[in-house]
């Protein structure tokens, strides 16, 4: 029996991690299409104009073409939410809803860049290429860039669990699956400077919604980096 949802991309796309963590936390059947992202093929760039993954399809509105496809990792996010509201992924509050939505952007947005774009991406696209790591861009971003975007997130937890209050929401998990992006390659921040954001880190990576995806990324990943880079020197 097919999935109901088809989930277009990479394991090792935080936004997939993301989207697959909504989909695990609502309980809902997934499959997962590997899209080779160094040559998209032309029928992904239809469903996904920008050229990013991942891109979701619900099978129950369509299967040929763009039919039942949304792209981009908040948009399906927000879809699933609308389809299937429990159990909820966004504050029912309107202000911690805002709050949410303004977390989960900050997490798409400066932690993707920094994190996907400063860290992951010298080390591994290199290592998809046969390349040697980029490990000077990676390390300045790891010492100069990520630090004050991890001093924010310390101080939006206060010493919490949760970034909003005391229940899982859209905002924790798009931290959480950028944050992953780099522990997966060089750990996590340090515990002594960021013991809040370290806890919620740890947390979330033994959290059921995000096993699946772990699981996956760390088979590919020990293929290409075996061991952890220390990028703290």
């Amino acid at each position: 029996m097919t999935a109901e949802y088809i989930l277009y991309g990479s394991p090792l796309s935080p936004f997939q991690r993301k989207t697959e963590a909504v989909l695990a936390l609502k309980g809902l059947d997934y499959d997962c299409v590997a899209i080779n992202i160094m040559a998209m093929p032309d029928w992904y760039l239809e469903i996904s104009p920008l050229s990013r993954i991942p891109a979701l399809r619900d099978m129950t509105i369509g299967t040929e073409g763009t039919a039942g496809t949304i792209a981009d990792s908040s948009a399906m996010c927000g879809y699933l939410e609308k389809k299937c509201p429990q159990p909820a992924a966004y504050p029912d509050d309107p202000f911690l809803y805002g709050r949410a939505l303004w977390l989960e952007e900050y997490a798409d947005s400066a932690l993707a860049m920094n994190g996907g774009g400063g860290v992951f991406r010298p080390i591994i696209f290199a290592a998809m290429t046969g390349g040697e790591p980029d490990l000077e861009t990676a390390r300045k971003t790891w010492n100069e860039k990520l630090p004050p975007l991890w001093d924010y997130l310390e101080g939006q937890l206060d010493g919490g669990q949760y970034f909003l209050g005391d229940q899982l929401s859209i905002a924790d998990i798009s931290i959480a699956a950028q944050l992953m992006q780099t522990d997966l390659i060089a750990g996590p921040p340090d515990a002594a400077r960021w013991p809040a954001l370290t806890a919620f880190l740890a947390k979330m990576n033994a959290h059921e919604i995000f096993e699946r995806n772990l699981t996956a990324c760390q088979k590919m990943l020990a293929k290409m980096v075996p061991e952890k880079f220390d990028l703290s020197a």
